[in-house]
């Protein structure tokens, strides 16, 4: 999938502004405060309907102003596609081809996108919600499934903190409430433990394309409670001993939303004993590796890296570009950086593009 072109109306700093892409890398560049980042963040946009800086669609939309609107058009094989989103106060609405789409999972069908921010190069060493963040976007995106059984035990888990938190333990209301978390935890497992085993498969060789390096690197996945014909089984018995901790903390403790990857590097987990450089590299591997698992190619994703380069020296910063040269559509963003081949889409400052 290829997007051609972008508009923006009051979308950060960006009041009016109309970008047309190609296919292979795109680089855009500019002075600090000039929009670079705006432009990636409503690329990402297109793909989950929400920001990837964490904020609520209100902080996205112009001061002064009662709404954000993106139109793109997606070239996803011999078929295109126009996506118009309007952001509002009270929420967004996402339309494609000018039929509505109320679907997360419908949208990310349409475009795909995999980012790489600079935070991620804690990704290793920060909280194991972002690394299963990681899993839970990349496995929603492709099967859709996953997202439904995901938002069940979501709920299941919400009900059961809710016991927890009143004071007056309901026990047969608790124990259905475990029951289906226990349920939906089966396939999700199995996703996730698939989703490793795949990504394990093809980490190697990125990481020594972009290293030239030939370390062994490891993911390995660490389920409640590992996956056999007595699973249901040994969850709820998993489940009745963490009772204790449960009540006293008035929370779940355990289940697939504790749940943790970690990343070894020459048998040593790269984020207590990995350096910084080997820890950017190895996630930046990481996040690109979810493009190698979609066969379809109209299906490939868009790769964005916001503001990547400049943390790299220029051996490594060659060696990328020349990795994502593979790609079908890539968004770079840097202050400076000169591409062999790419001519910049140069931002100004907003008072000049405007």
């Amino acid at each position: 999938m290829i997007i051609e072109s972008i508009s923006l109306k009051n979308f950060r700093n960006h009041q009016n502004i109309s970008l047309q892409f190609h296919k292979g890398i795109n680089l855009i560049t500019g002075e600090n405060a000039t929009g670079k980042t705006n432009i990636v963040e409503a690329i990402y946009y297109l793909s989950l309907a929400r920001s990837f800086r964490g904020v609520s669609d209100i902080d996205i939309i112009t001061k002064d102003n009662e709404y954000s609107q993106i139109d793109a058009c997606i070239n996803s094989g011999d078929r295109k596609k126009n996506i118009r989103i309007l952001i509002t106060k009270r929420g967004h609405s996402v339309l494609v081809n000018n039929k509505k789409v109320s679907k997360v999972s419908d949208l990310s069908k349409v475009v795909n996108v995999l980012l790489f921010e600079p935070k991620d190069v804690m990704l290793f060493r920060g909280s194991p919600k972002e690394r299963r963040n990681f899993l839970d976007i990349n496995l929603s995106k492709q099967f859709p499934i996953y997202l439904e059984y995901m938002l069940r035990y979501e709920k299941a888990l919400k009900q059961r903190n809710e016991i927890l938190k009143s004071g007056k333990i309901d026990p047969e209301l608790l124990a259905t409430c475990t029951e289906l978390m226990v349920r939906y935890a089966g396939p999700i497992i199995n996703y996730r433990a698939m989703f490793v085993k795949d990504i394990n498969d093809i980490l190697i060789k990125i990481t020594r394309a972009l290293t030239g390096v030939k370390d062994k690197i490891e993911i390995t996945y660490r389920p409640f409670v590992n996956m056999s014909s007595e699973f249901e089984t040994q969850a709820l018995e998993a489940f009745k001993r963490s009772l204790e901790s449960d009540l006293k903390h008035k929370a779940t403790t355990i289940g697939v939303h504790r749940e943790d990857i970690s990343v070894s590097l020459k048998n040593k987990d790269i984020g207590t004993y990995g350096s910084q450089g080997e820890n950017r590299l190895v996630a930046l591997a990481l996040k690109l590796s979810p493009y190698f698992l979609i066969k379809e190619e109209e299906r490939k994703p868009i790769v964005v890296l916001d503001d990547v380069m400049s943390e790299l020296d220029k051996p490594h910063r060659e060696q990328l570009i020349k990795f994502l040269r593979k790609f079908d559509q890539v968004f770079i963003t840097d202050t400076k950086l000169e591409i062999e081949g790419v001519t910049p889409i140069k931002l100004n400052k907003a008072k000049e593009v405007f």
